[in-house]
């Protein structure tokens, strides 16, 4: 799989959208916070994650740089201040942050974290998604400074240090303690870990340090937190719905049974977008735009997506998650309407014509679309997937689908590349992080596993990362309107999650909790 589609599934947590419960009144502090995780977090190395639920974990004992508040904004984490520009990003960081095991956080652990996920000995998932190519740190532990630099102009340097989480204390010296174990400044520490049934955390009372200044004080907060590995969507709502989980996360329809229930919260929120792509190698169909074209005005993509959501989707506005550092609609008016009329036109004046059993032929060679898409989607993606094969075959399109397995999908999309039309659920937080899976070496030299060739993305691509913070917004928009346009990826749906809480209210955004906001709110056990 491409980096970006991996790192979105680490924070998409394909991913995990922003969503809080709100409780009921009271507060009685002391308790366990305990959340439903789909899978066990594996290796808990910050360098080396494996999924989203790693991302989650991670997120409860590690601090970052910076913090993203909901509505976007960038604030404090174990930097009080900063100093952007195009190519370098200078933190002052808080005085007096200690590890959890009594050690001090300085410029030079930060340095340190950098240098070791940059090692190409390492091999960092996180290279060229999360971290610049390239990226170098300098530290000065007399002022409190770390500079990170970049050999050219990198827009949103600055946010996406909010993945960057950072190793301090023994588990820097020795990064075998973190194949089980937690060694950061963040407000809980991994105290209990038993693989593939749950992880305990406790809560460090003399946490100051928090986004914008938050402490681990308020006496509402829960002394220890527990992630409840439940591979189940129904078994969490049962486990929910009987009081013993104080929250979880729904894609499925079991978010129906946890809404509107007495006791019990529940927020949704988008949760990344599903979209297809046309592989644009010689010989593909997708090479030529007037076919793409006609293909996506051949499906009515609101049916399809709500077939592919179940339901539950929302129309898209385009590829980042939120809180998007450049929020908008880049979606609306740049794919072309249903109209299979049209499409018809359109296909027979680009050389494709019926014969006899009605299918379209061009030089002897018949209309073939080759479609990809995983088994993990379950249901309503298989539904989806005959939904869009019946709308090209009415067009007199050859349409062959492959259900392939997490495995199979990576390998045929990567490296056999048999394949003309992919289904993907991207979910990344960076417009930046995109740049490498459209543009740029085809596989297997590169991540661009679509073979895109589109120049007007790259020309705006190039410019807006040369501009430093939310600057280059602008560019980064018509960025992705020039992808669409081309017809070179269609997003169909934005998914949605349901996030639920009984007696205790937080937030997680992404996959990542902000561990001081979770509160005990009381009322029945």
């Amino acid at each position: 799989m491409n980096r970006a589609k991996a790192i979105s599934a680490c924070l998409a947590v394909s991913l995990l959208a922003a969503g809080c419960g709100t409780g009921q009144a009271g507060s009685t502090g002391g308790d366990t916070f305990s959340f439903a995780i789909k899978s066990d977090p594996g290796l808990l190395d910050p360098a080396q994650f494996q999924n989203t639920a790693t991302y989650t974990a991670l997120s409860l004992a590690y601090d970052t740089l910076v913090n993203i508040a909901p509505d976007g904004r960038v604030v404090s984490g174990l930097a009080q201040k900063w100093d952007v520009k195009p190519s370098s990003v200078t933190f002052t960081l808080r005085r007096g942050v200690t590890c959890a095991d009594g050690s001090p956080v300085t410029a030079s652990t930060i340095a340190a974290n950098v240098d070791y996920i940059t090692d190409p000995a390492t091999k960092s998932p996180a290279i060229g998604v999360v971290v610049p190519e390239g990226l170098t740190a300098k530290a000065d532990d007399t002022a409190g400074t770390v500079t990170l630099t970049t050999p050219k102009p990198f827009s949103l340097i600055l946010q996406s240090t909010r993945y960057l989480f950072l190793v301090c204390g023994k588990g820097l010296k020795d990064r075998s303690l973190l194949r089980s174990g937690t060694s950061g400044s963040g407000p809980f520490q991994l105290t209990e870990a038993r693989p593939n049934q749950s992880y305990t955390y406790t809560r460090r009372k003399d946490y100051t340090w928090g986004p914008g200044g938050a402490t681990a004080t308020d006496p509402a907060m829960p002394d220890s937190v527990v992630l409840k590995i439940v591979g189940s969507e129904s078994t969490a709502a049962n486990l929910l719905l009987s009081h013993q989980l104080n929250g979880a996360q729904f894609a499925g329809p079991d978010r129906a049974r946890v809404t509107s229930v007495p006791g019990i919260t529940a927020t949704t929120q988008p949760n990344g977008t599903q979209e297809f792509f046309f592989h644009q190698g010689k010989g593909h169909p997708g090479d030529d735009p007037e076919v793409r074209k006609a293909l996506i005005q051949a499906v009515d993509l609101h049916s399809l997506g709500a077939l592919g959501t179940g339901g539950t989707g929302q129309p898209p506005t385009g590829l980042v998650l939120r809180p998007n550092p450049c929020p908008g609609d880049t979606v609306t008016g740049h794919l072309p309407a249903y109209d299979p009329t049209a499409a018809a036109s359109a296909l027979h004046a680009a050389g494709w014509h019926r014969g006899p059993d009605g299918f379209r032929v061009k030089g002897g060679k018949r209309l073939t679309i080759r479609m990809i898409y995983g088994t993990s989607g379950g249901e309503t993606m298989a539904a989806a997937a005959e939904y869009l094969a019946e709308a090209w075959k009415k067009a007199g399109v050859d349409v062959r689908l492959r259900a392939l397995s997490d495995a199979a999908y990576d390998e045929v999309e990567a490296v056999t590349q048999d394949w003309d039309v992919d289904w993907v659920s991207l979910g990344v937080t960076l417009p930046t992080q995109l740049v490498g899976s459209l543009s740029g070496p085809f596989t297997p030299d590169g991540g661009n596993f679509a073979h895109l060739t589109n120049t007007e993305y790259e020309k705006l691509a190039a410019a807006a990362s040369k501009l430093p913070g939310t600057s280059g917004c602008a560019l980064w928009a018509r960025s992705e309107n020039a992808l669409f346009d081309s017809g070179d990826l269609v997003p169909v749906v934005d998914k949605t999650l349901t996030t639920a809480s009984h007696n205790a209210t937080f937030r997680i955004t992404t996959g990542l909790f902000e561990p001081t906001s979770i509160r005990m709110t009381g009322g029945e056990k």
